[in-house]
């Protein structure tokens, strides 16, 4: 069993239907909900609200909760016994929000590019997570209980059936407003 760390994430929409995503300069290259670590005294939902406002500049406004998605690695090899190794297993806390105004209240995070983007040109290169997450907020689902894995970018489908995230292809990202 690998070690498990806990994370918070939010799909942001605006009254348009647009989704704000964010994509780090470093590592794969993918865009990502904001989000972040919670605290040792924070509540996810507290967390998810600063983590957000944070990465993102925007101050939202939670709705409710998506769900909890775990994100493993199928590849990881066991740690040797008595030792801590390789990427422990993630568990996602994901919110919907809404952004409690019409511009940012502050500068992104360095290395953080973000954008708005409309639900049927989202990019390809989404983490698992975010996908899963994304089709789930946008067909009015809460409560889902998933599994995601970062090796190949599939998903483990929820009880109740496959999901499909609205729309197909990216065709680019929209007005990204005040940065």
């Amino acid at each position: 069993m690998s070690p498990l760390t806990w994370a918070v994430a939010a799909v942001v929409t605006d009254g348009s239907g647009r989704l704000l995503l964010c994509r780090r300069s470093e590592g794969a290259r993918r865009w990502g909900l904001p989000g972040g670590r919670p605290r040792h005294d924070e509540s996810p939902a507290d967390a998810a609200v600063r983590a957000v406002r944070a990465e993102t500049g925007w101050a939202v406004d939670l709705v409710d909760l998506v769900g909890l998605y775990r994100v493993t690695d199928p590849d990881a090899s066991p740690p040797p016994a008595g030792r801590c190794g390789g990427r422990p297993d993630v568990l996602v806390h994901v919110f919907r929000a809404a952004p409690a105004g019409v511009e940012p209240l502050s500068e992104p995070v360095a290395g953080c590019l973000v954008q708005w983007w409309h639900p049927e040109g989202l990019p390809g290169a989404l983490t698992p997570t975010t996908r899963a997450a994304v089709a789930d907020a946008l067909a009015g689902r809460s409560g889902v209980l998933r599994r995601t894995t970062v090796a190949d970018g599939s998903t483990a489908e929820p009880a109740d059936g496959p999901r499909t995230p609205p729309g197909q292809r990216a065709s680019g990202p929209v007005d990204s407003g005040k940065r």
